[in-house]
């Protein structure tokens, strides 16, 4: 079996963390461990770098960020595509609000772990609350927007002035003009819409680089949830770098992924310890289409992985 050396980065950083680790209490009363500071680099010609010592949806990861690029912040688009890695947050805003009349929701996280019939409940609350923001068009533009989440921040970030900056064209523009630029950058951190966003920004910057016809790509994330977020914030990232570098007729270099708060969920811990227990497979290869579409115009058919081997999935609840 070929060695997956992109894979191994990130199992060394879930190793590191298992062993390392700092206790800590966190927003979500779940508990973490947690180091600071961490980096990881993936050379995008040894394959796309989409974890098989588990599945990974990669059909959710394509519909987010293609959420992302279109700027949207509507979860309908989401539910669409069958995506609900959103779900959570929309529906905490439609439980906490004065509207809202069903059953306590209250204590999500404790109660889930505890409670089989709470289980029960809340998962027929928030299925009830999601084919609603399907079909009724004013509760799903009330309760299924996020706000100023990345979407809005990539492609509709507001000015003082009162106007709207494209960071994705700009970048885009960027590195078609002015290659050698060290201003590539787009940000989703603005601490003034910190306290409003539904959840303030984890990957928080990015910025690119052209070297010898090549574009790459490094990811400053502030908060990392080792199991369930970087797994699709790796495979996101690099299908990015791919799709930009398609734009400006450039080829993939290095996706360099920073971590400030990398941890692992305490209720994750044997979940990661299963997964440490599997053998990699090879790579999957990314294709997209021979003419690049503009950067918000791509559909889900046009993104496709090739020789993706994985071990099952491995199931683990969201902190929210």
């Amino acid at each position: 079996m070929a060695t997956n050396i992109n894979e191994e980065q990130y199992l060394n950083l879930a190793r590191y963390v298992l062993e390392n680790g700092h206790e800590k209490h966190d927003r979500t009363g779940t508990g973490t461990r947690s180091v600071f500071g961490y980096q990881m680099r993936f050379d995008l010609n040894k394959g796309f770098p989409l974890l098989t010592t588990k599945k990974v949806p990669f059909g959710l990861i394509k519909s987010e960020l293609l959420w992302f690029l279109r700027g949207d912040t509507n979860i309908r688009f989401l539910l669409q595509h069958k995506n609900h890695i959103w779900d959570e947050w929309a529906f905490k805003k439609w439980v906490e609000s004065p509207e809202y009349k069903g059953p306590d929701m209250t204590d999500f996280g404790h109660r889930w772990l505890v409670d089989s019939e709470f289980k029960k409940v809340y998962l027929q609350e928030k299925k009830t609350f999601c084919d609603r923001i399907l079909t009724d068009d004013e509760f799903a533009k009330k309760y299924g927007d996020l706000g100023l989440v990345y979407g809005s921040q990539w492609r509709h970030w507001q000015t003082s002035k009162g106007g709207t900056i494209d960071q994705i064209a700009n970048v885009i523009h960027q590195i078609k003009t002015t290659p050698d630029s060290r201003r590539m950058i787009v940000s989703a951190w603005n601490p003034e819409d910190v306290p409003s966003m539904a959840l303030p920004p984890c990957h928080t910057m990015f910025q690119f680089y052209v070297n010898d016809g090549k574009l790459s790509c490094q990811l400053y994330q502030r908060s990392a949830d080792i199991f369930l977020g970087v797994p699709f914030n790796i495979a996101s990232y690099a299908l990015l770098t791919h799709m930009i570098a398609h734009q400006c007729g450039l080829g993939v270099g290095d996706f360099v992924h920073t971590l400030g708060d990398a941890h692992i969920y305490l209720n994750h811990l044997d979940q990661v310890k299963e997964q440490l227990s599997r053998t990699p497979h090879q790579a999957p290869e990314l294709v997209l289409p021979a003419a690049a579409k503009a950067i918000d115009q791509y559909e889900m058919a046009d993104i496709k992985l090739t020789g993706y081997h994985h071990e099952p999935a491995i199931k683990a609840p969201v902190a929210v």
